[in-house]
């Protein structure tokens, strides 16, 4: 199931560049992947973030011709997080931000970070569309909040505005399963704590999909993923948490930068952005974008209601909820129906 490493995409030099919090990275990188060719006008570009211990080839299931990512229409660019190991992240920084001593990273960063790509780099100064997953989704909002009249349209898909008190908890299982034995050693390992990052994946096991999946067992044939390019089947439930789950976690992800992306989800909150005092109401009343978000039906942290919430104080917000027992993971590209239905709504989206 691992992806196979390739280098297969770009990096842009941002600098010392100064977070949120106060700290500069100094000389930090922005890793980067484009599909298809930016036109004359420059007015094609679809910004479409990484998630939550994804790199850029995670996202590459929704990207393809006669999908509503189309390449040959659309020049779409993945930036990869900070914190995830491709850009500036915990495990490739060198001293004094190396390992636990990496700074915290907001949302807020993620996208300006990302700006600078678009507008310094690329010259672009109008977005037809920005969407994401996950954490993906959490980066989609913050655009729309910090350039509303850059991004015209918005797809955020199980995911939020808001980091929810529930949502912060579930994390702290994770933060234990990831910080917990002796190999972790205050973060400041030498060696891959693997028995951490399996115990990540037994912990995330029990949330990424809903109860009803588990119900009846779908694991046991999943069918194909466009994510992953394979057909995925497990005939019993522990081959399921060892190669799906704990599979995930033990391929190239590192421990520290697992925790930096976590810090930047349980902190997650648009009403942080500069100007907006933490008035949550305030900063999604600001979204000009025309905004359709994707809720999972039974997505088990992002559950539709908080989407629902969110929706009625944005001026061109729309909540359409994907149907299914997938839950959170409706939105991985792993579920074939899933993908169909999230393509169809982002091209009725760009349609409009």
């Amino acid at each position: 199931m691992a992806a196979e490493f390739v280098q297969d995409y770009e990096t842009f030099d941002l600098g010392d560049f100064t977070l949120q919090h106060g700290d500069t990275l100094k000389d930090a990188k922005l890793a980067y992947k484009t599909f298809g060719e930016l036109n004359a006008e420059k007015s094609n570009a679809i910004v479409y973030p990484t998630w939550y211990s994804g790199f850029h080839w995670d996202n590459e299931w929704l990207v393809g011709e006669d999908m509503a990512l189309d390449p040959r229409q659309y020049f779409i660019i993945i930036p990869n997080m900070l914190g995830n190991g491709l850009s500036s992240s915990p495990s490739n920084t060198p001293p004094p931000h190396d390992k636990a001593n990496f700074p915290n990273v907001t949302f807020y960063d993620q996208v300006e970070a990302q700006h600078k790509l678009v507008a310094e780099h690329f010259g672009i100064e109008t977005l037809p569309l920005v969407t994401g997953w996950s954490m993906g989704a959490g980066q989609t909002y913050q655009w729309a909040v910090s350039y509303p009249d850059m991004v015209q349209r918005a797809a955020p898909f199980c995911g939020s505005s808001k980091t929810s008190e529930h949502n912060f908890v579930f994390l702290e299982g994770v933060k234990a399963a990831l910080t917990g034995g002796d190999s972790f050693k205050g973060g400041f390992y030498d060696a891959k704590p693997e028995d951490n990052l399996r115990r990540t994946g037994r912990v995330y096991a029990g949330w990424g999909f809903s109860q009803a999946f588990f119900w009846d067992r779908l694991y046991t044939d999943m069918g194909h993923s466009y994510r992953l390019g394979i057909d995925l089947a497990f005939p019993t439930l522990e081959e399921f948490l060892v190669q799906y789950w704990e599979g995930h976690f033990l391929d190239r992800r590192d421990v520290n930068d697992l925790l930096s992306m976590l810090w930047t989800w349980q902190y997650g909150d648009i009403s942080q952005t500069p100007g907006f005092d933490g008035d949550h109401v305030k900063a999604l009343q600001s979204i000009k974008a025309k905004l359709i978000a994707m809720p999972g039906l039974k997505d088990l942290y992002f559950p539709p209601e908080d989407e629902e919430y969110a929706s009625q104080y944005i001026p061109n917000g729309e909540v359409r909820v994907i149907p299914g027992v997938w839950g959170h993971f409706a939105g991985s590209g792993d579920c074939a129906v899933d993908r169909k239905w999230i393509d169809d709504v982002i091209k009725k989206l760009l349609a409009s």
